[in-house]
């Protein structure tokens, strides 16, 4: 399949949201230039493969059961269904950084579960902490990825696959007993919180929020990657309050702080995130490092 866009197209920009460096198994990108992205779908497990053309074309092609899906649903991947042009910059930061990246789009996965499993893993813990987990749980309970992928690439665990895990698995992939739960509780009602793709916006991260475990930062990381949700900012995030603060005034913030300072942007509050993080701010180096916790050890 080709698909030639009505804008330009930055793979690597667009898809960043999704990868985790080495650690993210479910999506690669090979000597050629080839990205590839190993997926569960409705539809079941598939592998979606995409390159840019010299001449601004995308070519596509997708295997297992939901090629079908991955396919229909590269343009909203890239970030075709995505539209900034009600979005105005309230501060000269914002708007210095939109001018310089005009090719950021927030993209669609189209699939709840997947990045649901990812989000769970990132909380209260350090990156390299959640990371390990993600790699471990999709490296020994995840599928090969249907297709010609590289060798290493993972379909990540299904909702039966990590039901169907004794609690030493889970030990040794450095998931303690909260993260497990919550994990655990959404396995159980999976299939519903599909639905939060079709409800979008606050209806659709409020369901993700029925589920024990999953609250307003977690379920705004699920909807920045399933539905490219412009206004799910991250609250409770360890770093983004103080980054944004930084940026826009020179000062470290809360989440209160955050919340007010980003208040004109909705419904767009996370796009001007978005901006500010590819301009390059980011929080300011202060305090201690965090202990890595190996919980594997415990």
């Amino acid at each position: 399949m080709f698909w030639r866009p009505a804008f330009e197209v930055d793979l690597g920009r667009v898809l960043g949201p999704l990868k985790r460096g080495r650690g993210s198994l479910n999506i690669l990108t090979d000597e050629r230039g080839i990205t590839w992205l190993a997926s569960n779908t409705p539809d079941g497990p598939g592998t979606l493969a995409l390159r840019k053309l010299s001449d601004g074309r995308i070519e596509a092609a997708a295997w297992g059961e939901g090629k079908d899906r991955l396919l229909t649903g590269v343009p909203a991947l890239l970030g075709a269904d995505d539209d900034d042009t009600e979005f105005v910059a309230h501060h000269d930061v914002v708007a210095r950084a939109r001018r310089e990246n005009p090719g950021l789009r927030l993209g669609a996965t189209g699939v709840v579960w997947d990045w649901l499993v990812l989000a769970v893993l990132e909380q209260k813990v350090t990156g390299k902490e959640a990371i390990r987990s993600w790699a471990e749980l999709c490296r020994r309970f995840g599928e090969p990825a249907p297709g010609p992928g590289p060798e290493r690439l993972r379909v990540p665990p299904t909702p039966v696959a990590l039901r169907s895990l004794p609690d030493w698995h889970w030990h040794r992939a450095g998931v303690d007993i909260k993260r497990r739960t919550a994990l655990l509780n959404a396995a159980r009602v999976a299939g519903h919180l599909e639905r939060a793709v079709e409800l979008r916006g606050l209806a659709g991260r409020h369901l993700l929020r029925n589920v024990p475990g999953i609250g307003v930062w977690t379920a705004a990381e699920i909807a920045q990657r399933a539905w490219g949700d412009p206004d799910a900012v991250s609250f409770g995030d360890y770093n983004i309050p103080s980054m944004v603060g930084n940026a826009l005034l020179g000062t470290k913030l809360d989440d209160a702080g955050m919340a007010e300072l980003l208040t004109p942007y909705a419904p767009q509050r996370q796009r001007a995130v978005r901006y500010l993080e590819a301009a390059g701010h980011r929080r300011p180096r202060f305090g201690p490092r965090i202990e890595l916790r190996d919980y594997r050890a415990m």
